[in-house]
């Protein structure tokens, strides 16, 4: 039996993504960069922190996701007061009526779910933003000594708020890695902010069709391993993420803004994200223009800036457009 897919099953596959895209699309007004790179995520097999003010429809985009895909989902409202086993679950204590036995039982949390909506998440504190390591690293819970799998495909798509809104607690390093993209949501222009009033405010409530189950999310994450990256492109990936690291080799703007560079999780993160953009777009083979579309997203929150880079008013988006900059395509 040949399992080779025809033309006609990728072009079927790309016709989903469009029907996707446009589910979407019913209850968002523009952010197209926003939901393009959180599709990228969902295709890529990857997690995504969303990150922006207050009132800027980041939940309401993540549950218009979890509407369109024929995927469990599940919210959870991360607060101060948040327990680990909130989220991972926690064992009770059961009696068998008949014997007279007592035995625990794992009841499972929230996270056991196909797609997590961690809404807020900077505002619990560290040790219950930790409890999700194991869960978005192995895709699985360990709970006294036993070892629980998630189900698949497993997502955790979390928004968080700027750090300089009162009560937010700063994601740990390790955690930030955890994630393929940190997606950056602006203000609308003038034009999508009149179109979200009138949608918003009147008695027409917007309906988002489910349009792809599970199965058919998990083939197109295999499908876009099968996308062609050139030797030459996955070359320069791994010179922009080495470079990115404040050695004597580096530029001399990063020697001078970042403390501790990116590691290799970055450049693998970096190479899915642009076989998922050219799938999406329709193409088998990535671009130099896919590399350059999710540079920032996949490396501005594995950046560890300096003390100069915060007195000089520097991000984590400067430095990247610095490596892009200095790094040159041809070894």
């Amino acid at each position: 039996m040949n399992d080779t897919p025809t033309e006609a099953d990728i072009q079927a596959q790309l016709a989903r993504l469009g029907t996707l895209r446009s589910a979407i699309a019913e209850a968002i007004v523009g952010q197209e960069a926003v939901v393009e790179q959180l599709l990228i995520g969902l295709l890529a097999g990857g997690h995504c922190l969303l990150e922006g003010v207050p009132g800027l429809g980041k939940t309401l985009l993540v549950r218009s996701l979890g509407q369109a895909l024929e995927l469990q989902f599940r919210r959870v409202q991360f607060t101060p007061d948040l327990m680990p086993s909130d989220i991972l679950g926690t064992e009770l204590l059961e009696e068998d009526h008949g014997t007279g036995h007592r035995h625990f039982r794992f009841q499972p949390g929230p996270v056991f779910t196909n797609l997590l909506l961690a809404d807020e998440l900077n505002r619990t504190p560290p040790k219950t933003q930790a409890a999700l390591l194991e869960a978005m690293q192995e895709r699985t819970v360990s709970y006294a000594g036993v070892t629980h799998t998630l189900p698949a495909p497993f997502f955790v798509l979390a928004t968080q708020n700027p750090l300089e809104q009162a009560g937010t607690y700063p994601l740990p390093e390790a955690q930030l890695d955890r994630f393929l993209l940190h997606i950056r949501v602006d203000y609308p222009s003038e034009r999508e902010e009149h179109d979200i009033l009138a949608q918003t405010t009147g008695t027409r409530q917007a309906q988002v069709p489910q349009v792809m189950h599970g199965d058919e999310v998990l083939a197109l994450q295999a499908r876009v391993r099968e996308v062609h990256l050139g030797e030459d492109l996955l070359a320069w990936i791994t010179r922009l993420v080495r470079a990115s690291r404040p050695n004597e080799s580096a530029p001399a703007e990063i020697r001078q803004w970042v403390k501790w560079g990116a590691g290799p999780r970055a450049g693998q993160s970096l190479v899915l994200a642009a076989k998922a953009r050219a799938l999406l777009h329709g193409r088998l083979a990535a671009t130099r223009d896919d590399i350059l579309a999710l540079a920032a997203p996949v490396m501005r929150h594995r950046l560890l800036l300096s003390f100069a880079a915060e007195a000089e008013q520097k991000s984590a988006d400067d430095v990247v457009a610095v490596l892009l900059r200095s790094v040159p395509f041809a070894a």
